[in-house]
């Protein structure tokens, strides 16, 4: 397969990091370009992330010696590249106006942002799940006045490990469902070393996760209906979002009422047998299992369970009946991979394997 050249917007930010450490000897594709903001401009890569790379992994050798451009040179950053991947830290306004810029100048935009999940003509996508949303594109193409360009974006990393589970018990009818989510700081961009007031602590709050982790699902569940995105009414969500003292991985406490309600055989069921929408693909990041049980009443747990399958995969556990809803569980991911970098390169993995960018 040829590979795709590729260009990476916020390539100095903490997803940025992990897009080039999986973009390593990629088999889809080749890092032609990085950009970043204004202030990183002209440096070589290694010394525009000089005291700020936040991985385990080094940086690695392939760019360490690239310069770096700036994001808003749409003429520069896109001259050679088909796809970017878009990992910027800016308001929305200005993230929508780069990628529409982008997609405008023909290259498909994978983004990672918050800025177009509610585009009404973006597909919102967690590639195992919701793969026939990219059935909106020729809308979004019409708008955009493009015939290749176009934007796909990844949801919100804190639904990224109760949806899946719910997803396997969709013939069920999910009614209501009560989530709390324990968010590690890396979903911050941020190590202990940046935040050491995290360090034995809890924070109530995470400004604006509450409403994406509520609205979001409802968009993954989406049908695309005479050419607009038609978001699903149920079930009805409430979430809190708690930032605790975890490097990586988010997990969620779920509890679920069904209008069908299952058997505990039957959930546990579901699960093992969950075939995900990729499952014939053989993309090179989807993991081979992508729900995953637990019989441990201790797990899963973020240090011991978030890395599976390369950070890719879902962990579940504790599935018990509760007093007032039907059934609650727990469930885990990783943030920064599955919830992030690694979600929206599969997303490309997935525009790439069904032809998009031939």
């Amino acid at each position: 397969m040829k590979k795709t050249n590729i260009a990476v917007l916020g390539a100095t930010g903490m997803v940025g990091q992990r897009f080039l450490t999986l973009l390593e000897d990629h088999p889809y594709f080749k890092v032609k370009v990085l950009a970043a903001s204004p202030n990183s401009k002209g440096k070589k890569y290694s010394d525009a992330v000089e005291g700020k790379w936040k991985l385990d992994k080094k940086i690695p050798e392939y760019v360490k010696d690239m310069v770096v451009e700036d994001v808003s040179d749409f003429e520069t950053v896109g001259k050679d590249v088909e796809l970017v991947l878009c990992a910027l830290d800016l308001d929305s306004e200005a993230i929508v106006k780069i990628e529409e810029a982008y997609a405008r100048k023909e290259i498909i935009v994978v983004s990672n942002n918050s800025a177009n999940r509610w585009t009404p003509d973006v597909p919102m996508l967690i590639p195992e799940i919701n793969k026939d949303q990219l059935h909106i594109l020729d809308v979004q193409k019409k708008r955009l006045g493009t015939k290749k360009g176009f934007i796909v974006a990844k949801p919100n990393c804190s639904i990224q490990s109760y949806v899946p589970a719910l997803d396997a018990l969709k013939e069920f009818e999910p009614d209501q469902v009560m989530v709390s989510t324990y968010q590690a700081i890396s979903g911050s961009g941020k190590t202990f070393d940046q935040w050491p007031e995290m360090i034995g602590n809890v924070i109530p709050y995470i400004g604006g996760e509450e409403e994406k982790s509520e609205k979001e699902p409802l968009k993954i569940w989406a049908q695309v209906k005479d050419g607009k995105i038609v978001n699903a009414l149920k079930p009805v969500i409430s979430a809190q979002c708690i930032r605790v003292s975890v490097l990586d991985g988010h997990m969620a406490t779920v509890a679920v009422k069904f209008a069908k309600k299952p058997s505990k055989e039957q959930i546990l069921e579901r699960w093992e047998n969950y075939k995900t929408a990729i499952a014939d693909m053989n993309l090179p990041l989807a993991p081979k299992k992508f729900l995953n049980y637990m019989e441990e009443d201790n797990r899963p747990q973020p240090l011991l369970d978030a890395d599976l399958e390369k950070g890719m995969a879902v962990t579940i556990g504790r599935l018990r009946e509760d007093t007032i809803f039907d059934y609650k569980f727990v469930c885990l991911s990783h943030n920064t991979l599955r919830g992030a970098a690694g979600g929206a390169l599969l997303t490309a993995e997935l525009i790439k394997n069904m032809g998009y960018l031939d």
